[in-house]
């Protein structure tokens, strides 16, 4: 697969909102779960949110819980991750992949995308 490309971040007061967006052009991106990760300077990448490949199974990091709605078009190749309540805890680059063999579950990403930096200011 090729590199999906990452959009939507950008600067907002904590409380407000963005909607990132994981766009692809290959042709099987629907095939396989999508998910998104941060990661902020000095820390590991962490696990945001993910999507099976057809919408029905959504697994969601603790942090981000109640917050963060995950979904997806399969037609426009696009999964977007919809951020309500920003923390400044959610400030990161924010990046997504598909799995490399779920359907259901990202436990291997594959190709990243450049990332969409998320800054979120107190």
């Amino acid at each position: 697969q090729v590199q999906p490309v990452e959009s939507g971040g950008g600067v907002v007061q904590a409380g407000g909102s963005l909607r990132l967006s994981c766009a692809a052009s290959d042709g099987i991106f629907d095939s396989y779960a999508v998910g998104w990760f941060r990661q902020a300077p000095g820390k590991e990448r962490e696990f945001v949110a993910s999507i099976s490949w057809d919408g029905v199974n959504t697994y969601y990091a603790d942090s981000v819980k109640g917050r963060f709605t995950i979904s997806r078009d399969n037609a426009k190749k696009t999964v977007d991750v919809q951020m309500n309540s920003l923390k400044p805890e959610d400030t990161a680059r924010y990046y997504c992949a598909a799995d490399r063999f779920s359907g259901v579950v990202v436990s291997q990403p594959a190709s990243w995308g450049q990332g969409t930096q998320v800054t979120v200011s107190s």
